[in-house]
């Protein structure tokens, strides 16, 4: 714009002044015409009244200009005298125009141009008194003569002049724009300019509420979103259609080690895994695709949604963990295998035992025995199916409704009650103790737990061992701790160790008649009342498998 003002003042001045002086100096070239050719008149009249008083030979005692040239004309054309030129050596006169209308009309005038020396003669004849004929001449230069003669000047003129218009564009552009360049946009109202920009200026202002409005809007929305998204715990990626990230949210961040300046980032650069890659290329070719992704021990779910464009397709990502999920459906296809293999055992032997007596091949003295090998192998297949239901059951969290207050310490001695010819027959003692602690709980569950706690204690415990059960209470929380002097587990078994189905010795297990479910079910009823189990145990050095139950406030 301050260039355009600048040449548009340029020119104009330019243009002005050059118009000027053209037309100024035809005006003043044909008013020194007119001037010259006056000038030749008055002294025509001059010569004449001379010429009458003293005749043809006043013109010897005329001082005559060089520039100017007198001729004296006979009536029938003949040159009587000439100021310039031998008077023998001029041509008749009879046509020259001036002379004609001298002749005719008294008075005759014209000019005759020179196309070689740029320059006019202008010719001016008078009749006289006694025929002849007076003609005055002068020659006068051309404009285009008169502007060849002073080049030189006129070329100084035009640069002084040019020197002269730049500075005053300069100048009057600098004036012009530091109005326009002191308005304040941010508050147009408030900057002195021109009358001419209110209008201007008016919309720029009612322009800047609409776009603070806008802008508000638009980070309020923003704002909005990154809160939402951020307190999600699945990751969001938007990409742009150059598959480059444009926003994350926090958990996105986190699963691929973002940092916060993530703009421009290649879809690529987040993650070499092969799935990943083609599932985020699908999308940009318009297709929804889905893909997992192993990271850190965790499995998420990525699923990439395309999102059109009208010059291609952007993509979404949303990326959720599954780990539990995937862990469970692994949990529950091992617990359905299992689940089969244990109840295929029994039935198996009891179909063996039953068909053995109904073909006739057992004798009847062993009767007695396979069909007490029937009722242990359908005995067992009860616990197996009781076991399954109770896992069932506390799967359930509707059960947390039917809490209520539960002594702890009764509960060990019902337990304990039940055990005492068990662990008499294993050459095991019991104990308890500690005192009376109450927690929200259900009675049941928690006998199953304790119960199978102390059974395991007595089945896998040494010949003149013992299970001690202790009470106690630490910062607000209640522990319940089952120690025995038994054969111990090895650490490599101890992270899998209340796993369903889960054996350390799988044949001495069976032989013990146990489901291999004892301590699942303890597992998770320690999970329905909220408690947390630890385990300390070493091959040979005995087992203590402690419940850390939270205190309730409420509980008496």
């Amino acid at each position: 714009m301050k260039r355009r003002i600048f040449w548009s003042i340029f020119l104009v001045a330019f243009l002005t002044l050059a118009v000027s002086i053209s037309v100024s100096t035809v005006i003043f070239y044909h008013e020194f015409q007119s001037e010259r050719k006056e000038e030749i008149k008055v002294d025509t009249c001059y010569i004449i009244s001379f010429y009458d008083k003293v005749g043809i030979s006043c013109f010897d005692e005329i001082n005559v200009n060089t520039e100017q040239r007198i001729t004296l004309i006979s009536g029938d054309g003949s040159i009587l005298y000439d100021s310039h030129v031998d008077s023998k050596e001029l041509d008749n006169h009879a046509d020259r125009p001036e002379v004609i209308d001298a002749l005719q009309n008294g008075i005759g005038e014209s000019e005759r141009r020179s196309s070689t020396f740029s320059e006019s003669t202008y010719y001016y004849a008078v009749k006289l008194d006694d025929g002849n004929v007076l003609r005055v001449s002068i020659t006068i230069r051309s404009i285009t003569r008169i502007i060849d003669d002073t080049a030189n000047y006129i070329v100084v003129i035009v640069i002084f002049t040019l020197v002269i218009v730049l500075l005053t564009a300069h100048l009057l552009t600098k004036r012009i724009i530091l109005p326009l360049n002191e308005i304040d946009i941010k508050d147009p109202l408030s900057s002195n300019t021109y009358d001419e920009l209110s209008p201007l200026i008016q919309r720029i202002a009612k322009q800047n509420e609409r776009i603070a409005l806008q802008i508000s809007e638009l980070t309020a929305t923003q704002q909005e979103f990154s809160e939402i998204t951020n307190g999600m715990s699945e990751a969001v990626i938007v990409f742009s259609q150059e598959r480059k990230v444009l926003s994350a949210n926090l958990s996105a961040k986190r699963l691929f080690a973002l940092s916060e300046t993530i703009s421009g980032t290649d879809h690529i650069e987040l993650c070499s895994n092969v799935e990943f890659i083609h599932a985020a290329e699908a999308a940009f070719l318009g297709v929804r695709s889905e893909a997992k992704l192993s990271k850190d021990g965790h499995i998420y779910r990525l699923i990439f949604n395309p999102v059109s464009r009208a010059t291609g397709f952007a993509a979404v990502l949303f990326a959720s963990d599954i780990t539990a999920a995937e862990k469970s459906e692994q949990m529950r296809r091992e617990f359905s295998a299992n689940v089969s293999h244990e109840l295929k055992t029994p039935l198996t032997s009891i179909m063996g035992y039953a068909e053995i007596m109904q073909s006739g091949i057992a004798r009847i003295e062993d009767h007695p025995r396979f069909t007490k090998q029937i009722y242990n192998e359908a005995k067992r297949l009860l616990s197996l199916i009781n076991d399954i239901i109770k896992l069932s059951s506390l799967d359930e969290d509707g059960l947390r409704h039917e809490f209520t207050d539960v002594d702890l310490y009764v509960i060990a001695e019902n337990v304990i009650a039940q055990l005492r010819s068990k662990a008499k027959a294993y050459e095991v003692t019991l104990k308890i103790q500690g005192t009376h602690y109450f927690i929200k709980g259900i009675s049941n569950t928690l006998y199953e737990m304790i119960f199978n706690l102390c059974d395991n204690a007595i089945t896998y415990n040494i010949v003149g061992g013992s299970v001690t059960i202790s009470l106690w209470e630490q910062n607000s929380h209640i522990l319940f701790a089952v120690e025995d002097t038994g054969i111990g587990i090895a650490p490599e078994h101890h992270g899998r160790i209340f796993e369903r189905f889960y054996r350390v010795d799988k044949s001495h297990s069976r032989d013990t008649g146990g489901t291999g479910l004892g301590l699942s079910i303890v597992k998770h009823a320690a999970l329905l009342h909220g408690a947390e189990i630890s385990l300390n145990s070493k091959l040979g050095g005995g087992t203590c498998v402690t419940i850390n139950f939270l205190k309730q406030p409420d509980a008496d």
